[in-house]
Order: structure tokens, then C-alpha cells, then sequence
């Protein structure tokens, strides 16, 4: 029974959980703290769950190899379907982003004021996340998708820093434009299909009939918007605004979940229903690849101009998305696994980071890296988690990153050269600020304002230590990561084949 619902139950019971959040008094913060994190963890059961039963042999991206689906009548006379299931595209964003809500709780400790609207909003942004991976309905996709846009504005624009209005009001005027713009696309779908449907399977069936200038003009709608949400440049200047000024958790989950609903966009929407005008974007007028470049090498040295160490990581961000775009825009097995692989790296990486600075920042009441110096004597176990971390996020081999990126690499190497070429050096000014990142907050002398900080302790250790075992484990043993998508990605190199 359960078995049959697992999309709906991971999905929902977190929105169940914020219904009790608001049922529990104002002035009991550990009692909020304390369902919050129960209602996370279910999901997070459910998911490894998923995970484990998952069918590797199945392909998905047409609905032959859909799993765990789940189909009815939502609005009838207008054939919206409720219509829940999972693939290789999908399948380890589900896990992160249950994983990532599981570890944003206690991270979310520093929360006293309006605890209860917080973490019920919190809960309800799962709900959201993982909403979008599961709908395989457009229209679906598009509720869960604004879902999640009004709990992230009121997460940054009450609980963020000194310029949290301007911040979230940046963040939801960019997002709001990317959903209108796929309003626009999903509606030409539903019109020009025979019946009219919003079902993404059937849309995918009908792919052939998409042709033409006007398509390819619904193809920018849609990339607008997912790119919106990477973010590609130029489309990225909410970005660092809305980390810096967002709590800790939020950032967690916007780096970790958020972006990679862009890319997430593009690989189940844009390449599946517009296969041609995928590779006229890419290959044959050299948008996507030359955008994802920009990204890398413009996000790198950006890090490295930042002060502020929270906009340092927030740009390394957008950096690293660029690769995994690039992998993407390859068209090859090894471009669009990589594609996958990175957004979940990636996403595990940045997690760490983000809650690496936000424990710094509890205890310096400042995120100034030229004001540090000489943690390490001080906080070596932060030191040395930070470590990690950070070389993860240069794709040091034996660390997770280091697959995906090579992989996006390789695959890019062959359709855009002179591109993956110039690419590569991002990871040479990655390298640069990394070091000098960690030279400035742990080496030298010890600052002396700073004499008396405490290690990380042990509720900290338990956020951080989940993410360091992924970033070694993938970075050892890929397979059960690639294993899961790897059919899916054959269906979609299928598709986009013929699209070519």
C-alpha cells in the first residue's frame, strides 16, 4: 500500500507536518523545532526507499520506464491529470532534497522570533521541492513550482540580514518573471497537442509536431526561465543578493535544491518536448555552451574578488552550475550523466559550505575572510571539515565533484573544443580562491579576538557529517549514483537523436 503512494507520501508529508507546526503554541519553540524535525524525516525513509527499490534497468523519459507512477483525474475538463512518478532525471534529487530538509533543521536553531511561521513555511518549500521532481503533469509541475515561490520570498524577506526586503523582492520579481514566461510555453503545448493534454508523456509523443520559428521561440520562454533559476548569466544577479542575505538553512536549501531546478527544467522539458530546438540552441547557434563558459570562468573570478564569505561560496556556485550546463549542452552520455551527477554533487558540496559559514558566523558574529586568520589552532575539527568541503568544491580527486566535472568535461570535449578549453580554466581560478580562502580564515597567526571560540559541537558534527560521507563515498564509488540514471540518459540521447 504504502509502496504505491511513495511519491504523494514524500511529497506531502511534510505540508502535513507544517499543519501541526501551526498547531503547537507560539512559545514552545522546542516543541516546534522538535515536530519540524519529525515531519522531515519520514520523507527522507521514504526516499532511501525509493532509492533502493528503483529499477536500474528501466529508461523513463517517454513514461515505458516510469516508476513508483501515480495517476487521476485532477480537473477533468480540462485533462489535468494528477500524475506523480519518478526515472533517472529525478530519482537523487528526491533523495537531496529530503536529505538537505532533514540537516536544514537544526540548522535553523538560531531561529527564536516567529519560529512557528518559519518553520511551517519551511516545510511547506519541501513540499514544493519535492513536488516538482515527482509532477510529471505540466500543469502540476507549474503548481509546485509557484508553490515554492512565496515560503522562499517570506523566508528571506523576515528571518534574512539587513537588506532582506530588497533581496527578496529581487528573488521573487526574477522567478515570477521565469514562471509567466513558462506559463506562456505550457500553454502552447497544451493548444497544440491532440487532445489536448498536459500530460508530459503524451506532449513528448507528439514532439514531431513542434517545428518551426515559433517553436524555437518557445523554446527561449522556457530556457529564460530555467536559466533564471540556475542561474546563467545574465540572468544571475539575483543570486548572490539572496544568499547573503537569507538564513543559513534557506541558503542550504537555495544553493543545494533551488538551482538545480533550473538544469532539472531544461533536461526533463526543453530536451525531451523541443529535442531540435535543443540542438539548433546549442550546436548550431552556440548559446547554451557559450553561456555555460561565461559562467564558469565569470563565477570563479567573482569568488574571488568577495570579502564576504557567504557571496564568495554563493558565486562559486554559479560557477560550478555552469559546468554542469556544460555537460549538458554536449548532447553525449558522458555531457548529460555528468549534467545529473553534478547537480547532485554540487548540491552536497554547497550544502556543507553554506553550513560551514553559517557556524563561523554564530560564533564571529561576522563573515569578513580578511578578519579571521588562525582558526585552525583554535577549531580544528572545523578546520579540517572545512577542508574537505572546499577541496570538494575544486573537484579534488577521490572527492565527489571531481567525477561530475570530468565527466561534463569529456563529454563537452568533443562538439564545443576550444570551449572546454577555455572552461578549464575555471577550475585553475577555483583552485586560487579556494586556497587563498582557506589561507586567510585557518593559517597564520591566530587573530586574538577570536582566542576563545569554541569547535564545532556535536549537533553541528551531525549536520555536516552526512554530506562529508556522500562527498568521499561518491568520490570513491560512483556507481550507485550513475547506475540509477544511466538508462534514462540512453532514452533521452534517443530522443534528442532524432531531434537532431
Amino acid at each position: 500500500m504504502i509502496r504505491n503512494h511513495l511519491p504523494t507520501l514524500i511529497t506531502f508529508l511534510p505540508l502535513a507536518g507544517a499543519v501541526l507546526v501551526l498547531m503547537v503554541p507560539s512559545g514552545k519553540i522546542r516543541w516546534i523545532r522538535g515536530v519540524s524535525q519529525i515531519a522531515t524525516l519520514p520523507s527522507l525513509v521514504l526516499s532511501v526507499w525509493l532509492f533502493a527499490a528503483f529499477d536500474r534497468t528501466a529508461a523513463g523519459i517517454d513514461g515505458s520506464g516510469l516508476q513508483f507512477v501515480e495517476k487521476a483525474a485532477w480537473i477533468p475538463a480540462f485533462n489535468v491529470q494528477y500524475f506523480m512518478g519518478v526515472d533517472g532525471l529525478s530519482i537523487l534529487m528526491v533523495v537531496l532534497t529530503s536529505l538537505l530538509s532533514v540537516l536544514c533543521i537544526p540548522a535553523s536553531r538560531s531561529i527564536q522570533k516567529g519560529a512557528k511561521g518559519y518553520f511551517a513555511l519551511f516545510l511547506l518549500l519541501e513540499t514544493g521541492m519535492l513536488g516538482v521532481f515527482f509532477a510529471l503533469d505540466f500543469f502540476l509541475f507549474y503548481v509546485f513550482w509557484e508553490v515554492m515561490l512565496l515560503p522562499m520570498y517570506f523566508l528571506i524577506g523576515i528571518w534574512g540580514g539587513p537588506r532582506k526586503e530588497y533581496a527578496a523582492i529581487k528573488f521573487f520579481l526574477y522567478t515570477l518573471l521565469g514562471s509567466v514566461l513558462m506559463l506562456v510555453a505550457m500553454l502552447a503545448f497544451y493548444f497544440n497537442t491532440q487532445p489536448h493534454t498536459f500530460d508530459m508523456t503524451q506532449i513528448i509523443a507528439q514532439r514531431a509536431a513542434f517545428d518551426g520559428p515559433f517553436w524555437k521561440f518557445i523554446f527561449v520562454l522556457l530556457f529564460i526561465g530555467f536559466a533564471i533559476k540556475i542561474p546563467l548569466f545574465p540572468f544571475h544577479t539575483w543570486l548572490p543578493d539572496a544568499h547573503v542575505e537569507a538564513p543559513t538553512a534557506v541558503s542550504v536549501i537555495l544553493a543545494g535544491v533551488l538551482l538545480k531546478m533550473g538544469t532539472y527544467g531544461l533536461y526533463r522539458i526543453n530536451f525531451t518536448m523541443l529535442p531540435e530546438e535543443s540542438f539548433w540552441f546549442s550546436k548550431e547557434i552556440y548559446v547554451l555552451p557559450a553561456l555555460a563558459v561565461i559562467n564558469i570562468i565569470y563565477g570563479a573570478f567573482c569568488a574571488m574578488a568577495q570579502k564576504d564569505f557567504k557571496k564568495l561560496v554563493a558565486y562559486s556556485s554559479i560557477s560550478h552550475m555552469g559546468i554542469a550546463t556544460l555537460g549538458m549542452a554536449s548532447f553525449t552520455a558522458h555531457g548529460l550523466n555528468g549534467g545529473l551527477l553534478q547537480m547532485f554533487n554540487h548540491g552536497a558540496v554547497t550544502a556543507m559550505l553554506f553550513l560551514l559559514v553559517g557556524v563561523i558566523y554564530d560564533r564571529a558574529h561576522h563573515r569578513d575572510l580578511d578578519g579571521f586568520g588562525g582558526l585552525a589552532v583554535r577549531m580544528p575539527l572545523y578546520a579540517a571539515i572545512s577542508g574537505l568541503a572546499f577541496f570538494g568544491a575544486l573537484g579534488l580527486p577521490g572527492l565527489s565533484s571531481f567525477v561530475s566535472e570530468v565527466l561534463c568535461f569529456l563529454g563537452a570535449f568533443g562538439p564545443y573544443r576550444w570551449l572546454t578549453v577555455v572552461s578549464v580554466l575555471g577550475i585553475v581560478i577555483t583552485a586560487a580562491y579556494v586556497l587563498w580562502t582557506l589561507q586567510r580564515v585557518f593559517l597564520g597567526p591566530l587573530n586574538p579576538k577570536f582566542a576563545g571560540l569554541p569547535d564545532v559541537d556535536r549537533l553541528e558534527i551531525l549536520t555536516l557529517a552526512p554530506l562529508a560521507v556522500l562527498v568521499l563515498f561518491l568520490g570513491v564509488y560512483p556507481a550507485p549514483a550513475l547506475d540509477v540514471m544511466a538508462r534514462t540518459v540512453e532514452s533521452l540521447l534517443q530522443i534528442m537523436g532524432a531531434g537532431s
